[in-house]
Parts: C-alpha cells; sequence; structure tokens
C-alpha cells in the first residue's frame, strides 16, 4: 500500500494543508461539533459563501475556501444519520468520502484531511464507519493518478483514534 493515509489525533482546524473535510448538516450554515469548530475558525466568510451554495444532500459534497483556516479550502459532506443499518447508511456514507476525493482532485489538492464523518450526533458506529472511510479512500487513491499525495484521518478522542488506526492495519493486510 502506498504510504499516503495517516491517523492523528488533533484538532482538524489547526491543520495546514490543502483541504479538510467539515462533516456538514445539509444547510452548511454550520452547527455542533466538527461543523462548528470548523465554522467558528473560518469566519463569517465562510457562513456567507455556504448561503450561496445552499444545501447539500446526505452523500453529497460541496468545497468553499478556508477563509481564516490555515487549510486553503473546506470540502463540506453530509454524512447520513444512523438509523440501525436499513436505510443506506453504509453506501452514503462511503459517497460522502469519494465525493469529498472527487472534490478534491478537480481542485488540484495535494493533502486532505478527514474527520469520523457522522460518528458523533449521527450515532454511526465507529468500528463501522472507520472500516468504511479507510477502504473508499483507500479505493479511490490507488486508482489515482497520484494527485493526492496524503490523506489524514484527524480523529477527536482516543477511542476513534483506535478504531481509524485498526481500519487502517486491517487494510494493509
Amino acid at each position: 500500500m502506498r504510504d499516503y493515509l495517516e491517523v492523528t489525533e488533533g484538532d482538524i482546524t489547526k491543520l495546514a494543508i490543502d483541504a479538510i473535510v467539515n462533516a456538514a448538516n445539509e444547510s452548511l450554515l454550520g452547527g455542533g461539533g466538527v461543523d462548528g469548530a470548523i465554522h467558528a475558525a473560518a469566519g463569517v466568510e465562510l457562513q456567507a459563501e455556504c448561503r450561496l451554495i445552499g444545501c447539500c444532500p446526505t452523500g453529497e459534497a460541496r468545497i468553499t475556501k478556508g477563509y481564516r483556516l490555515p487549510a486553503r479550502h473546506v470540502i463540506h459532506t453530509v454524512g447520513p444519520i444512523w438509523h440501525g443499518g436499513d436505510r443506506g447508511e453504509d453506501g452514503l456514507l462511503e459517497s460522502c468520502y469519494r465525493n469529498s476525493l472527487a472534490l478534491a482532485r478537480e481542485a488540484g489538492v495535494k493533502t486532505i484531511a478527514f474527520p469520523a464523518i457522522s460518528t458523533g450526533v449521527y450515532h454511526f458506529p465507529l468500528t463501522r464507519a472507520a472500516r468504511i472511510a479507510i477502504t473508499a479512500v483507500k479505493e479511490e487513491l490507488d486508482r489515482d493518478s497520484g494527485t493526492i499525495e496524503k490523506v489524514i484521518f484527524c480523529t477527536f478522542g482516543a477511542e476513534a483514534t483506535e478504531a481509524f488506526r485498526l481500519a487502517l492495519k486491517d487494510a494493509a493486510q
């Protein structure tokens, strides 16, 4: 496996990279968790641009400038709310990662960081979400021509960090 995937615990808003991914809600206007932190760190300009974009359906992604963030871009994606796994949640979560990477490629992004999409207030099971995230990103980058050079899974808390590290280790075998 190419050495392009990394798991790190920390604050995604502090990463000086090309793009960070926001686990947004459909309105794109900010909320709690990582979404609220990104909006707060980026400043009011981010919310103004998001207002112009309008909504973003679950599984899709939109890209904006990073404004006051050290990242040049924010890619907003709306993860699924967990309803037990019988409403297409896995496929929608996978789409979040794939669609975010597609926008990143179009924007010439070389380095990108993802949070653990849908695992907070949307209650997606952490281990399952980590496995889906790592698999989708690895598959996308394995068939990529090398545009994206590094993907960081920036986790919050020891439990999420361990789940993503284990999923990454499993994917390498």
